[in-house]
């Protein structure tokens, strides 16, 4: 199907879209830009140089995508912001691309990005995850798959929010978070399993419960993170989601929340 652009909105002529986009008036899209098909550009919004965005997303405005890295490194080299597909961006949302030669800010498939809501550069957003009003999320972050951040949150540089977590509004952080849990209070600490995406997830229970006994063992003893894995690894039966679990605290550079 035909593009619908408006003719009062800015399009380059360098930059590439592909089928049934929709355009409207006094939106800016400059040369180096790629949008696949069916996307949703509402007006007042800026799709900067080095944006690559798939298919079905929707854009809504006063939204700046690939805007400059606020990072004192950035030397203006040339980098990308890569969105996947299926993304619903909403207003006055500032997503900055990467800061050196050859990397990029990336956002994958399916998630929700509410209103106001700025994604530093270099920060990786994986698939079906919802970014509640006003979260801020600093360079370098992870935030895996099917996470939430509620209104008002703040990630610090270079955190990682596991897969299922849940963190609650208003919460800051600057270590990891780890899998299935919610984070809650300031300071910010473990508030349990995260039962209800667990379950609509269809979790069994008996594995939901082998989770909790997990966090139980990292959280509630007073022993080294090093230890209490062993004891996870030793008492909690086996599945995929104690293997991501263990998988994300060994990858840990920052340290997990309310642990020394």
């Amino acid at each position: 199907m035909a593009n619908k652009i408006s003719p009062q909105a800015y399009v380059h002529p360098d930059a590439k879209l592909g089928d049934n986009i929709t355009i409207y008036p006094f939106a800016y899209i400059e040369g180096d830009v790629e949008i696949g098909d069916g996307c949703i550009i509402y007006p007042y919004t800026s799709i900067m140089d080095g944006t690559r965005m798939g298919k079905s997303n929707t854009v809504h405005q006063g939204t700046v995508l690939a805007a400059l890295p606020q990072d004192f490194d950035f030397r203006g080299d040339k980098t990308e912001l890569v969105i996947g597909d299926h993304n619903i961006i909403r207003e006055n949302v500032v997503i900055n691309r990467a800061t050196f030669a050859g990397d990029k800010t990336q956002i994958g498939n399916g998630n929700f990005i509410m209103e106001g809501v700025h994604v530093s550069h270099d920060t990786i957003i994986y698939h079906n995850c919802v970014i509640g009003y006003g979260s801020k999320i600093a360079g370098c972050c992870v935030i895996q798959d099917n996470a939430i951040l509620s209104s008002n949150v703040i990630a610090n540089p270079g955190v990682r929010v596991g897969r299922s977590a849940m963190v609650q509004s208003g919460c800051r952080f600057s270590k990891d978070v780890p899998p299935y849990i919610v984070a809650t209070h300031n300071p910010i600490e473990y508030g349990g399993v995260n039962a209800t995406i667990l379950t609509n997830a269809g979790i069994k229970e008996e594995v939901q419960n082998d989770i909790a006994q997990a966090y139980r063992l990292i959280f509630n003893q007073m022993t080294s993170l090093f230890d209490a894995l062993i004891q996870v690894k030793e008492q909690v039966p086996d599945s995929q989601e104690i293997q991501n679990i263990l998988k994300f605290v060994n990858d840990s550079k920052l340290g997990l929340i309310n642990r020394i």
